[in-house]
Protein backbone atom coordinates (compact mmCIF):
# COMPACT_ATOMS: atom_id res chain seq x y z
CA UNK A 1 0.00 0.00 0.00
CA UNK A 2 2.63 2.14 0.95
CA UNK A 3 4.40 1.49 -2.13
CA UNK A 4 1.25 2.36 -4.23
CA UNK A 5 0.85 5.79 -2.41
CA UNK A 6 4.69 6.55 -3.56
CA UNK A 7 3.91 5.64 -6.82
CA UNK A 8 1.01 8.16 -7.02
CA UNK A 9 2.96 10.98 -5.26
CA UNK A 10 5.81 10.53 -7.73
CA UNK A 11 3.45 10.45 -10.73
CA UNK A 12 1.54 13.84 -9.28
CA UNK A 13 5.11 15.61 -9.04
CA UNK A 14 6.20 14.92 -12.39
CA UNK A 15 2.40 16.40 -13.91
CA UNK A 16 3.14 19.56 -11.35
CA UNK A 17 6.76 19.86 -13.27
CA UNK A 18 5.23 19.54 -16.43
CA UNK A 19 2.20 21.80 -16.02
CA UNK A 20 4.95 24.41 -14.23
CA UNK A 21 7.39 24.18 -17.57
CA UNK A 22 4.51 24.67 -20.10
CA UNK A 23 3.36 28.23 -18.27
CA UNK A 24 7.21 29.16 -18.06
CA UNK A 25 7.44 28.80 -21.97
CA UNK A 26 3.84 30.72 -22.52
CA UNK A 27 5.07 33.26 -20.53
CA UNK A 28 8.23 33.88 -21.84
CA UNK A 29 6.75 33.89 -25.58
CA UNK A 30 4.16 36.82 -24.30
CA UNK A 31 6.76 38.80 -23.02
CA UNK A 32 8.86 37.77 -25.81
CA UNK A 33 5.96 39.47 -28.61
CA UNK A 34 5.63 42.98 -27.31
CA UNK A 35 9.30 43.18 -27.59
CA UNK A 36 9.87 42.38 -31.38
CA UNK A 37 6.71 44.25 -32.31
CA UNK A 38 8.97 46.98 -32.75
CA UNK A 39 10.47 45.44 -35.06
CA UNK A 40 7.34 45.86 -37.07
CA UNK A 41 7.16 49.59 -37.05
CA UNK A 42 11.24 50.04 -36.76
CA UNK A 43 12.42 53.94 -37.23
CA UNK A 44 13.32 53.66 -40.77
CA UNK A 45 9.47 53.87 -41.44
CA UNK A 46 9.14 57.13 -39.12
CA UNK A 47 12.48 58.37 -40.42
CA UNK A 48 11.88 58.14 -44.34
CA UNK A 49 8.17 60.25 -43.54
CA UNK A 50 10.38 63.44 -43.83
CA UNK A 51 11.76 63.14 -46.94
CA UNK A 52 8.18 63.11 -48.66
CA UNK A 53 8.03 66.80 -46.62
CA UNK A 54 11.90 68.19 -47.36
CA UNK A 55 12.16 71.74 -48.37
CA UNK A 56 13.31 70.98 -51.83
CA UNK A 57 9.35 69.61 -52.42
CA UNK A 58 8.26 73.34 -50.70
CA UNK A 59 10.52 75.75 -51.87
CA UNK A 60 9.84 78.09 -54.60
CA UNK A 61 10.79 77.13 -57.99
CA UNK A 62 13.89 79.10 -59.77
CA UNK A 63 13.14 81.58 -61.57
CA UNK A 64 15.06 82.93 -65.17
CA UNK A 65 15.83 87.06 -64.86
CA UNK A 66 16.13 88.96 -68.29
CA UNK A 67 16.86 92.47 -69.10
CA UNK A 68 16.51 94.34 -72.50
CA UNK A 69 17.10 97.71 -74.24
CA UNK A 70 15.31 99.17 -77.26
CA UNK A 71 17.19 102.92 -78.25
CA UNK A 72 16.21 105.13 -80.88
CA UNK A 73 16.83 108.77 -82.05
CA UNK A 74 13.69 109.15 -84.48
CA UNK A 75 12.44 111.96 -82.35
CA UNK A 76 15.35 114.24 -82.81
CA UNK A 77 15.23 117.33 -85.07
CA UNK A 78 17.13 119.92 -86.24
CA UNK A 79 17.21 123.93 -84.48
CA UNK A 80 15.26 126.15 -86.24
CA UNK A 81 14.86 129.75 -85.68
CA UNK A 82 12.29 129.95 -83.12
CA UNK A 83 13.03 126.91 -81.28
CA UNK A 84 16.36 125.07 -80.26
CA UNK A 85 17.31 121.55 -81.83
CA UNK A 86 16.49 118.55 -79.79
CA UNK A 87 18.72 115.17 -79.55
CA UNK A 88 16.22 112.53 -77.88
CA UNK A 89 17.55 109.36 -77.23
CA UNK A 90 14.69 106.78 -76.32
CA UNK A 91 15.12 104.21 -74.61
CA UNK A 92 12.93 101.49 -72.99
CA UNK A 93 14.01 98.89 -70.76
CA UNK A 94 12.03 95.51 -69.97
CA UNK A 95 12.71 93.36 -66.66
CA UNK A 96 11.32 89.97 -66.63
CA UNK A 97 11.27 86.76 -64.23
CA UNK A 98 10.70 83.99 -66.44
CA UNK A 99 8.97 80.27 -65.32
CA UNK A 100 10.25 76.87 -66.35
CA UNK A 101 7.52 77.00 -68.43
CA UNK A 102 8.20 79.27 -70.42
CA UNK A 103 5.60 81.91 -68.80
CA UNK A 104 5.96 85.13 -67.16
CA UNK A 105 6.17 85.62 -63.97
CA UNK A 106 6.57 89.42 -63.43
CA UNK A 107 7.35 91.67 -65.74
CA UNK A 108 8.51 95.83 -65.55
CA UNK A 109 8.60 98.66 -68.14
CA UNK A 110 9.82 101.73 -68.10
CA UNK A 111 11.37 104.37 -70.59
CA UNK A 112 13.39 107.32 -70.39
CA UNK A 113 14.08 109.93 -72.92
CA UNK A 114 17.55 111.95 -72.39
CA UNK A 115 17.12 115.27 -74.41
CA UNK A 116 19.85 117.53 -75.09
CA UNK A 117 18.90 120.40 -76.69
CA UNK A 118 21.52 122.65 -79.10
CA UNK A 119 21.18 126.26 -81.08
CA UNK A 120 21.36 127.29 -84.30
CA UNK A 121 24.85 128.09 -83.75
CA UNK A 122 25.38 124.42 -82.80
CA UNK A 123 25.87 125.58 -79.13
CA UNK A 124 24.49 123.46 -76.22
CA UNK A 125 21.30 125.03 -74.58
CA UNK A 126 21.20 122.20 -71.72
CA UNK A 127 21.74 121.84 -68.06
CA UNK A 128 23.60 119.00 -68.68
CA UNK A 129 24.02 118.17 -64.45
CA UNK A 130 20.13 117.93 -64.22
CA UNK A 131 18.51 115.05 -63.33
CA UNK A 132 16.72 113.10 -66.21
CA UNK A 133 13.83 111.07 -65.03
CA UNK A 134 12.31 108.05 -66.35
CA UNK A 135 8.75 107.92 -67.15
CA UNK A 136 7.90 106.08 -63.88
CA UNK A 137 9.42 108.51 -61.72
CA UNK A 138 7.87 111.04 -63.58
CA UNK A 139 4.38 109.70 -63.11
CA UNK A 140 1.77 112.48 -62.86
CA UNK A 141 4.41 114.86 -64.31
CA UNK A 142 4.76 113.37 -67.70
CA UNK A 143 1.78 114.41 -68.51
CA UNK A 144 -0.06 112.03 -70.60
CA UNK A 145 -3.42 112.12 -68.58
CA UNK A 146 -4.79 114.96 -70.37
CA UNK A 147 -4.58 114.19 -73.44
CA UNK A 148 -5.59 110.60 -72.93
CA UNK A 149 -8.62 108.88 -74.20
CA UNK A 150 -8.93 106.92 -71.40
CA UNK A 151 -7.61 109.06 -68.69
CA UNK A 152 -4.69 107.17 -67.85
CA UNK A 153 -1.13 107.76 -66.95
CA UNK A 154 1.36 106.32 -68.83
CA UNK A 155 3.25 104.80 -66.33
CA UNK A 156 -0.90 103.35 -65.35
CA UNK A 157 -0.90 101.97 -68.83
CA UNK A 158 2.90 100.66 -68.64
CA UNK A 159 2.02 99.05 -65.86
CA UNK A 160 -1.55 97.40 -66.10
CA UNK A 161 0.28 96.30 -69.75
CA UNK A 162 3.39 94.62 -67.84
CA UNK A 163 0.38 92.89 -65.69
CA UNK A 164 -1.22 91.85 -68.72
CA UNK A 165 0.95 89.56 -69.90
CA UNK A 166 2.39 87.90 -66.84
CA UNK A 167 1.18 84.47 -67.16
CA UNK A 168 1.85 84.61 -70.66
CA UNK A 169 4.88 82.92 -72.93
CA UNK A 170 6.24 85.19 -75.53
CA UNK A 171 4.54 83.42 -78.50
CA UNK A 172 1.18 84.53 -76.81
CA UNK A 173 2.59 88.57 -76.12
CA UNK A 174 3.49 88.39 -79.76
CA UNK A 175 0.30 87.44 -80.75
CA UNK A 176 -1.85 90.29 -79.00
CA UNK A 177 -3.77 92.09 -81.75
CA UNK A 178 -2.99 95.42 -82.85
CA UNK A 179 -3.59 98.19 -85.46
CA UNK A 180 -1.01 99.65 -87.96
CA UNK A 181 -0.59 102.08 -85.23
CA UNK A 182 1.03 99.78 -82.86
CA UNK A 183 -2.20 100.07 -80.34
CA UNK A 184 -4.16 97.32 -79.11
CA UNK A 185 -7.58 96.06 -81.17
CA UNK A 186 -8.23 93.80 -77.66
CA UNK A 187 -11.14 95.37 -75.86
CA UNK A 188 -10.35 94.49 -72.33
CA UNK A 189 -7.02 95.75 -72.78
CA UNK A 190 -7.49 98.89 -74.42
CA UNK A 191 -10.01 99.45 -72.06
CA UNK A 192 -6.58 100.36 -69.78
CA UNK A 193 -3.96 100.55 -72.40
CA UNK A 194 -3.56 102.86 -75.60
CA UNK A 195 0.18 103.36 -75.50
CA UNK A 196 1.57 101.67 -78.89
CA UNK A 197 2.99 98.22 -78.26
CA UNK A 198 5.33 98.01 -80.32
CA UNK A 199 8.74 98.74 -78.48
CA UNK A 200 7.45 96.63 -75.15
CA UNK A 201 6.03 93.53 -76.88
CA UNK A 202 9.73 93.97 -78.88
CA UNK A 203 11.48 94.52 -75.56
CA UNK A 204 9.35 91.69 -73.77
CA UNK A 205 10.51 89.39 -76.27
CA UNK A 206 14.30 89.90 -75.94
CA UNK A 207 14.30 90.24 -72.35
CA UNK A 208 12.80 86.45 -72.31
CA UNK A 209 15.12 85.48 -74.84
CA UNK A 210 18.23 86.85 -72.57
CA UNK A 211 17.04 85.48 -69.51
CA UNK A 212 19.36 83.18 -67.49
CA UNK A 213 19.15 81.20 -63.93
CA UNK A 214 20.64 83.67 -61.95
CA UNK A 215 19.39 82.41 -58.26
CA UNK A 216 16.08 83.98 -58.86
CA UNK A 217 13.15 82.49 -57.12
CA UNK A 218 9.45 82.12 -58.34
CA UNK A 219 7.91 85.03 -55.81
CA UNK A 220 10.85 86.96 -55.60
CA UNK A 221 10.02 90.70 -56.06
CA UNK A 222 11.03 91.91 -59.08
CA UNK A 223 13.10 95.90 -59.84
CA UNK A 224 13.95 97.34 -62.93
CA UNK A 225 16.06 100.47 -62.87
CA UNK A 226 17.57 103.31 -65.01
CA UNK A 227 20.35 105.83 -64.76
CA UNK A 228 21.00 108.78 -67.53
CA UNK A 229 24.09 111.03 -67.96
CA UNK A 230 24.33 113.63 -70.62
CA UNK A 231 27.61 115.42 -69.17
CA UNK A 232 29.83 113.92 -72.01
CA UNK A 233 27.71 116.07 -74.50
CA UNK A 234 29.47 118.91 -76.38
CA UNK A 235 29.26 121.81 -78.75
CA UNK A 236 30.03 121.22 -82.46
CA UNK A 237 33.15 123.46 -83.65
CA UNK A 238 34.57 124.39 -87.04
CA UNK A 239 36.72 121.20 -86.71
CA UNK A 240 34.42 118.84 -85.11
CA UNK A 241 30.48 118.12 -84.96
CA UNK A 242 28.35 118.33 -81.88
CA UNK A 243 27.74 115.54 -79.61
CA UNK A 244 24.38 115.00 -77.69
CA UNK A 245 25.57 111.93 -75.40
CA UNK A 246 23.44 109.53 -73.73
CA UNK A 247 25.02 107.15 -71.41
CA UNK A 248 22.50 104.97 -69.63
CA UNK A 249 22.93 102.21 -66.72
CA UNK A 250 20.39 99.93 -66.46
CA UNK A 251 19.45 96.76 -64.29
CA UNK A 252 17.02 94.24 -63.33
CA UNK A 253 17.21 92.96 -60.21
CA UNK A 254 15.29 90.20 -58.07
CA UNK A 255 15.00 90.31 -54.42
CA UNK A 256 13.71 87.53 -51.60
CA UNK A 257 11.63 87.99 -48.87
CA UNK A 258 14.85 88.21 -46.37
CA UNK A 259 15.61 91.54 -48.50
CA UNK A 260 18.46 89.91 -50.24
CA UNK A 261 19.61 90.12 -54.05
CA UNK A 262 18.77 86.68 -55.76
CA UNK A 263 19.60 87.61 -58.81
CA UNK A 264 20.97 91.08 -61.04
CA UNK A 265 21.54 91.44 -64.68
CA UNK A 266 23.57 95.30 -65.42
CA UNK A 267 23.67 96.48 -68.84
CA UNK A 268 24.48 99.92 -70.45
CA UNK A 269 23.92 102.01 -73.67
CA UNK A 270 25.73 104.57 -74.95
CA UNK A 271 23.20 107.00 -77.83
CA UNK A 272 24.89 109.83 -79.49
CA UNK A 273 23.59 111.94 -81.98
CA UNK A 274 26.08 114.87 -83.98
CA UNK A 275 24.90 117.90 -85.06
CA UNK A 276 26.36 121.02 -86.55
CA UNK A 277 27.57 124.59 -86.45
CA UNK A 278 24.16 125.29 -87.78
CA UNK A 279 21.96 123.12 -85.29
CA UNK A 280 21.66 120.48 -88.18
CA UNK A 281 21.83 117.40 -86.79
CA UNK A 282 24.17 114.98 -88.81
CA UNK A 283 23.09 111.56 -87.73
CA UNK A 284 20.77 108.91 -89.36
CA UNK A 285 17.72 109.15 -87.20
CA UNK A 286 16.71 105.67 -88.47
CA UNK A 287 19.66 104.76 -86.94
CA UNK A 288 19.91 101.51 -84.27
CA UNK A 289 21.50 100.58 -80.99
CA UNK A 290 22.89 97.99 -79.12
CA UNK A 291 23.59 98.21 -75.56
CA UNK A 292 26.52 96.41 -74.11
CA UNK A 293 25.63 93.09 -73.46
CA UNK A 294 24.53 92.88 -77.02
CA UNK A 295 27.31 94.27 -78.57
CA UNK A 296 29.59 92.24 -76.05
CA UNK A 297 33.25 91.65 -77.49
CA UNK A 298 32.23 94.35 -80.44
CA UNK A 299 32.51 97.27 -77.68
CA UNK A 300 36.43 96.64 -77.92
CA UNK A 301 37.30 97.43 -73.90
CA UNK A 302 39.35 93.95 -73.58
CA UNK A 303 42.22 95.05 -75.35
CA UNK A 304 42.75 98.05 -73.30
CA UNK A 305 41.73 96.19 -70.02
CA UNK A 306 44.42 95.31 -67.32
CA UNK A 307 42.43 91.63 -66.49
CA UNK A 308 41.80 91.05 -69.88
CA UNK A 309 37.97 91.46 -69.49
CA UNK A 310 34.83 93.13 -71.83
CA UNK A 311 33.04 95.16 -70.11
CA UNK A 312 29.71 92.62 -70.31
CA UNK A 313 31.91 89.86 -68.47
CA UNK A 314 32.83 92.78 -65.68
CA UNK A 315 29.06 93.89 -65.03
CA UNK A 316 28.72 90.04 -65.10
CA UNK A 317 31.23 89.86 -62.44
CA UNK A 318 29.56 92.28 -60.18
CA UNK A 319 25.95 91.15 -60.63
CA UNK A 320 26.99 88.18 -59.46
CA UNK A 321 28.60 89.85 -56.52
CA UNK A 322 25.87 91.63 -54.91
CA UNK A 323 23.56 88.65 -55.30
CA UNK A 324 22.91 87.67 -51.99
CA UNK A 325 23.73 90.56 -50.36
CA UNK A 326 21.00 93.25 -48.53
CA UNK A 327 21.27 96.86 -49.85
CA UNK A 328 23.17 97.76 -46.96
CA UNK A 329 26.11 95.43 -47.87
CA UNK A 330 26.19 96.70 -51.77
CA UNK A 331 26.21 100.31 -50.16
CA UNK A 332 29.11 99.30 -47.40
CA UNK A 333 31.66 97.44 -50.33
CA UNK A 334 35.18 99.31 -50.08
CA UNK A 335 35.25 102.06 -53.10
CA UNK A 336 38.65 103.70 -54.07
CA UNK A 337 38.78 107.11 -54.23
CA UNK A 338 38.69 106.61 -58.32
CA UNK A 339 35.62 104.88 -57.94
CA UNK A 340 37.16 101.68 -58.17
CA UNK A 341 36.20 98.19 -56.25
CA UNK A 342 38.36 97.67 -53.00
CA UNK A 343 37.86 94.37 -52.23
CA UNK A 344 40.95 92.58 -53.82
CA UNK A 345 38.83 89.70 -54.80
CA UNK A 346 36.12 91.86 -56.87
CA UNK A 347 38.69 93.75 -57.97
CA UNK A 348 40.63 91.01 -59.92
CA UNK A 349 37.13 91.02 -62.28
CA UNK A 350 36.07 93.89 -62.55
CA UNK A 351 38.45 97.29 -63.28
CA UNK A 352 35.73 99.27 -64.40
CA UNK A 353 34.29 102.44 -62.03
CA UNK A 354 31.22 100.63 -59.95
CA UNK A 355 29.49 103.56 -59.18
CA UNK A 356 27.24 103.51 -61.72
CA UNK A 357 26.57 100.01 -61.06
CA UNK A 358 25.92 100.66 -57.32
CA UNK A 359 23.69 103.55 -58.39
CA UNK A 360 21.38 101.92 -59.99
CA UNK A 361 21.32 98.55 -58.00
CA UNK A 362 20.47 101.10 -55.83
CA UNK A 363 17.08 102.08 -57.83
CA UNK A 364 16.31 99.08 -58.70
CA UNK A 365 15.68 97.15 -55.33
CA UNK A 366 14.29 100.42 -54.09
CA UNK A 367 11.77 100.01 -57.16
CA UNK A 368 11.40 96.22 -55.94
CA UNK A 369 10.24 96.91 -52.53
Amino acid sequence: MKKVLALLLSLTLVIAMFTACGKKNETEETTTTPTEAPVATEAPAATEEPAATEAPATDAAGAKTGLAIVSNIAKSKDAAADADGTAEAYSVAVAVLVGADGKILDCKLDAIQSKVNFSTEGKLTTDLAAEIKTKQELGTEYGMVKASSIGKEWNEQANAFAAYVIGKTVDEVKGIAVNEEGATTDADLAASVTIKLGDYIGGIEKAVASAQELGAKEGDKLGLAITSDVSGSTDATADAAGLAKAYNYYTAVSVGADGKITSSVLDASIVEVNFDTTGKITTDLASTFQSKQELKDAYGMKKASAIGKEWFEQANAFATYVTGKTLDEVNGMTVTEDGLAGDADLASSVTVHVGDFIKVINKGVTNAQ
